[in-house]
């Protein structure tokens, strides 16, 4: 099992001094002045979970949009401020965009096209001339920053780019700057080589995720769909079993690295005094102690047309109407962060949201007792985390989902190796967690059974279960997941464009 320290020796000895230079649309932590005091926060999301840690032990520079109400006054006047605020390990550089630029970056092409276009969750994706322009823009904004954190100087620089909002920034850099090591995230699904085919700027697209050394997605289904896409639409050497494509002297490695979380941080706190009393809070917000419910369910989303959460409630209030010995027995919190609000199909989600929460409490509420309680609102790990103690099971019903870590935060936090999953058969996750109830998040029939499962499975079924998830989940952590990328990137000798052969080796394994 990979450790913070074991991550920072691989680093020292293989990047020999070279910096170390993080990248995302995302910050992880954010200043804003609330009621004239400047609070900092760490934004939901588990791209920015999964990536502090690993910065922490690395150190470097991590460079994101400056999203804060305070953020480029608690800066340098470069951008830069040394985090987390509590004990700086690592510096972030905070990009700030115009309003209007960011809006066609973030909103326009990047989560109207980009993100309905790679998820299969039949929301039509949207492609406007200017998002593309801006998309293009803010990608170079970035470039130049990356360009000046790693210096003319002699020593290499290695870029780690996360997601995509910067398709076109790999190729940007080695333009460029040739030396640059180059490796890319893509934290969410590639679509099949015909739903790509709407992309109207496919070829520009394409061409700049092989300017990384190496791409990595969660799926080896998805790293075939990229390799097909590109055979489809561009004229390049791709080899399928090594899993690499070659395009003007340059090799792109393409990997799976399935993402995971800070598995031991993360059991430290569900073990301490925090998250005691949080779980103490949450039995008394509920009112569990006098309520009479006997059994806790919950869901934690971003509100996001993927997450599928009106087909979760619809599916609770099937297994309501076909048990109702469990009426007033089992209530379900579901937490749902405020995502996206600029955009037309997130206000039209949450409007639905309040519609079926609506219909499903009005249907079955008696006194005191109502089967949903909606929180539309963020809460802290240390929150989240005692109410994963407190919940005899989580659901989790993406519609498509690259990995979805909160099924990983679930098991971790899961001492006691009770509880059950219900996950969906469509996410990353349900690759590894093969011992949860696995469902069609499109059927609400089937989540309706697995709610009936989870309340009626004995202890021992639930010991075993878990015992099995949280083995899973502790021996691939989100240090394991860098050790990975950064194994493989460093076999790959970018210098001569070949590939050794340990890296052969590896790729015949996929």
């Amino acid at each position: 099992m990979s450790t913070p320290a074991t991550l920072r020796e691989l680093i020292n000895t293989d990047l020999r001094g070279a910096k170390f230079i993080a990248v995302s649309n995302r910050e992880p932590y954010v200043h804003s002045r609330v009621d004239g005091e400047i609070t900092c926060s760490r934004p939901a999301g588990g791209l920015t979970a999964a990536m502090d840690p690993i910065m922490r032990a690395s150190g470097g520079v991590w460079i994101a949009h400056g999203s804060g109400s305070a953020d480029a006054e608690t800066a340098d006047a470069s951008g830069r401020i040394a985090v987390p605020p509590e004990k700086p390990s690592y510096t972030l550089r905070r990009i700030l965009i115009d309003d209007k630029l960011h809006q066609e970056f973030y909103n326009g092409l990047a989560n109207g096209g980009l993100w309905p276009l790679c998820h299969i969750a039949f929301t039509r994706p949207i492609f406007r001339p200017r998002d593309w322009e801006s998309y293009k823009r803010v990608n170079q904004i970035f470039a130049d920053a990356v360009l000046e954190e790693a210096g003319d100087g002699p020593e290499p620089a290695f870029v780690f780019i996360q997601d995509y909002h910067f398709a076109l920034l790999p190729r940007m850099l080695k333009d460029r700057n040739p030396r640059l090591i180059v490796a890319q995230f893509w934290h969410i699904p590639w679509p099949n080589r015909e739903a790509f085919r709407a992309f109207p700027w496919k070829e520009e697209l394409l061409d700049g995720l092989l300017g990384n050394d190496l791409l990595g997605f969660h799926l080896r289904y998805h790293c075939t769909n990229f390799l097909e896409t590109v055979d489809r639409n561009l004229e390049c050497l791709v080899n399928p079993e090594q899993f690499n494509v070659v395009r003007n002297g340059g090799t792109t490695l393409v990997r799976p690295f399935p993402i995971s979380i800070d598995y031991d941080a993360h059991q430290a706190i569900a073990s301490s005094e925090v998250a005691e009393k949080e779980t103490a809070w949450w039995r008394e917000q509920l009112n569990l102690q006098n309520s009479g419910v006997g059994f806790l369910g919950v869901g934690i989303d971003r509100i996001d047309y993927t997450k599928g959460i009106p087909d979760r409630l619809l599916g609770l209030d099937l297994f309501l109407e076909q048990n109702p010995e469990y009426r007033s027995k089992v209530q379900f919190v579901q937490i749902g962060v405020p995502s996206r609000v600029g955009i037309g199909e997130y206000q039209a989600l949450n409007a639905e949201i309040d519609e079926t929460v609506e219909y499903v409490n009005k249907r079955w509420s008696t006194n005191g007792w109502s089967p949903i309680v909606f929180y539309r609102r963020s809460f802290n790990l240390n929150q989240l985390i005692g109410l994963h103690k407190l919940a005899h099971f989580c659901v989790v019903t993406s519609l498509h989902d690259g990995m979805n870590l909160v099924a990983k935060e679930y098991v971790a936090s899961r001492l006691d190796n009770t509880g059950v999953l219900i996950l969906s058969r469509f996410t990353g996750s349900a690759r590894e967690l093969h011992d949860a109830l696995l469902v069609n998040p499109f059927a609400i029939g089937e989540i309706a059974e697995a709610i009936a499962t989870a309340v009626r499975m004995s202890h021992a079924e639930q010991n075993h279960r878990m015992l099995n998830m949280r083995r899973s989940g502790a021996e691939h952590n989100i240090y394991d997941w860098a050790t990975k990328i950064l194994t493989t990137l460093f076999r790959f000798n970018r210098w001569t464009h070949e590939i050794d052969d340990d890296t052969e080796e590896e790729a015949e394994s996929l």
